[in-house]
Formats: structure tokens, sequence, C-alpha cells
């Protein structure tokens, strides 16, 4: 059971030539759904049953393929979109697969285009078998932005089917990661109201009052670094960066309105609406002593940490398949999400984070085949 790395990365050069970037900045932010078109050709050419689901925004959409029936199973998941890219820093075209020193060069490529061709080179040798469970391959959108596909199917659930094991295909390094912090990024709005400097009582200072909620949040930090800690993280405790702040117009007027944005990155069993409670509780009485109005919002949903059991079948199998013990990443994905559709969850993929979200990212060709033999592993143990 060989790989065909010509078919490989033929199939790669036809999703990375698709430019599918998911963006807040709407100029910015494009359709996925030329991609998703093409992979749900390549899974139905295989005899899979595909369900393209479009999503509220306009051009965007989720491809569901199942191959097999019944109840169980495996998902594999991906997301079909890119970030942004700097085309002037690339040596080479973005949007053109290039191979060079045992690298496949193009935007997407690792992050995470690559794992597609993965499941397909894995999936050939049993295309003709029964399928006892049903083997489910997923393509979200907007992983990058929003993740407004993870989301749409953690609500709708995956039509006709109740897998109980998920595999996410980020690069990993063919590493299994069993837990990841989840993010909240927020925003606080304090509107005081300006006036003449030369007398406070003219005005109400929207600075002064955020200076208050600054060192509130500060205050807040610290209470949970002693409280939460966990030994698996490169950084063990929570965190909460300030990471910008506007307010005013001039030395001589009194603040009338400020904007803190802020983010939290909180441990697996940490909850991220109730942090947001719990803040608001803290905001609400500085408002009352200033005489401002005070208000928190999220920037984005955010993300939910992310902790799948270390004894879990899951976590034992891909650890066996791998040779590689499960770790922690600092960046989110997909995983809480799948995790709500009742499934155990691990994030393994071929090539690295370090080459993502960067000019020149590549997915090194010695990684594919013993992706594609942990993939069919997988395969074998839960859908054969």
């Amino acid at each position: 059971m060989s790989v065909d790395f010509k078919r490989y990365q033929d199939h790669l050069q036809q999703l990375v030539a698709l430019p599918s970037v998911s963006c807040a900045v709407p100029e910015w932010d494009m359709s996925n759904q030329k991609v998703i078109d093409y992979l749900a050709n390549c899974f139905a050419d295989l005899g899979f049953n595909t369900q393209v689901m479009p999503l509220a925004q306009s051009s965007k959409a989720n491809l569901v393929a199942t191959l097999g029936s019944g109840d169980g199973g495996l998902v594999l998941a991906g997301h079909s979109d890119t970030v942004p890219y700097d085309a002037d820093r690339w040596q080479s075209d973005p949007f053109i697969l290039t191979e060079k020193d045992g690298k496949l060069y193009g935007l997407g490529a690792t992050d995470m285009k690559g794992f597609f061709p993965v499941i397909i080179e894995a999936v050939k040798p049993y295309i003709d078998q029964t399928f006892k469970h049903p083997l489910i391959v997923l393509a979200t959108a907007d992983e990058e932005s929003s993740m407004s596909g993870a989301r749409a199917l953690a609500k709708t659930g995956i039509p006709g089917a109740t897998p109980r094991y998920a595999v996410i295909g980020e690069p990993t390094g063919l590493v299994p990661i069993r837990m990841h912090k989840g993010i909240m990024m927020e925003a606080v709005r304090v509107r005081g109201q300006s006036g003449h400097s030369s007398n406070p009582a003219l005005g109400k200072n929207a600075l002064e009052a955020m200076n208050q909620v600054m060192n509130e949040l500060i205050s807040l930090r610290t209470e949970l670094q002693l409280k939460y800690r966990n030994a698996g993280f490169a950084v063990q405790t929570p965190t909460l960066n300030l990471g910008c702040i506007h307010g005013g117009d001039g030395a001589n007027r009194i603040c009338g309105a400020c904007e803190l944005h802020f983010d939290l990155r909180l441990l697996p069993g940490m909850d991220n609406d109730e942090m947001r409670a719990a803040i608001q509780q803290r905001l609400t009485p500085i408002a009352e002593r200033s005489g401002t109005d005070i208000v928190l919002s999220s920037l984005f949903e955010g993300v939910d940490p992310f902790g799948e059991d270390e004894q879990s079948e899951l976590v034992k199998l891909c650890e066996q398949l791998t040779g590689n013990r499960s770790e922690s990443v600092a960046f989110a994905t997909e995983a809480p999400f799948m995790q709500q559709l009742g499934m155990q969850t691990v994030v393994m993929g071929p090539g690295s984070i370090n080459q993502a979200h960067q000019p020149d990212e590549f997915i090194p060709l010695n990684q594919i085949e013993p992706a594609v033999k942990i993939v069919r592993g997988l395969i074998e143990k839960y859908c054969l």
C-alpha cells in the first residue's frame, strides 16, 4: 500500500491554486467555494456521499463527505481556508505549488490543505471494502478567522451520523495533541464626558476610569495565575494580555471616551463564558464609582479550551501509531467544536506550525508517507 506522490502533489497543486483566504478584514476575505467543490468532486469520485453545506455568510460552505454508514466511525477534519499573504516576501508564487529540497511550497500547503490529499491517499486501498462504521471527511470554512464553519457543525450536528472519534489534521509534526488553551479577544469601552481640563468637575474622565479597569484586569490575571496551573503547557498558567488602547484627543480636554482591547487564554477546565461574566462583575462597580458607562464586548466569539483525557482510547491509539507521546500546543483549533459533538478528539497532522502563517510556507515530503500510514491505521481501527 504505497503512496502515489505524483497524485498527492497533483491534488495539493490544485488546492493551493484556489485562493481561499478568510480574514476579519473585508478587503482580504474570500469565498472558499471552489476549494469545497474541488474536494467534493475528489471524494465523490472515490465513492463518498458528499454534501456541500452553505453557511449564512455569502459564498462560504462546509463539506461533509461520508463513506459507509451506521453508527460510530471516524471523522477526519480540516479547514479549507488560509490566512492572508505577503506576495512580495515569497520566493515563489504562493498559488503555484513549488518543490525544492524535499519541500512543497505554497499558501496553505501545511496549514492545512496538505491534509486532504493525505486522506485521499490513505483511503484508496479500502474503497472496495465494506465499512462497518463510516469514515467522514469534514472540510470547514473560516477556521482562520471566525471558525464559523466548525461553529455551524457544532450547532447542527453531522447529518445522518454520530461518529465517536475525530482527528483534526493541523500541522503538528505528526505528534498527537490532546490539549490547547482557549482564546478570548475582548473590548472594554468607557464613555465619560469631555470638558475643559482646567476644571475636572466639568466632565467625567474616561481615561481615569480605564486606568481602574486595567488595574482590575491585572489583579484578575494575578488571581488566575495563582489558582490555575497545568504542567502540560510551556506557559503553565492562563494569560491575559493588554493589547491596545485608544482614548482622548488633546491634553487640554477631559477624555470623553476610551477603548481597550485585550486577550485571555484559558486552560482546559476553565470556561470562556464564566470568565466574561466574572470580568463584567468587576467592571460594574468601577462604572458606578466613576459615573461612566463601561461596556464589555467580544471582538470575536472566542474558542474554548480543549482537553482530551490522556487515557482515552483515541489518544492511546494515536500515540501507538505515531510513536510519539501526546502533547499540548499554544494555538487554538476546531477541536472544542468536535468535542461538542460528543467525539473523542485529537489534533494531529503533517507539517509544522512553525511554517504556517508566514512567507514560503511548506510541507516536507518526508512526512507524507508516515501521515498516510497513520491515517490508514485509524481507518482500519475505527471503520473496517
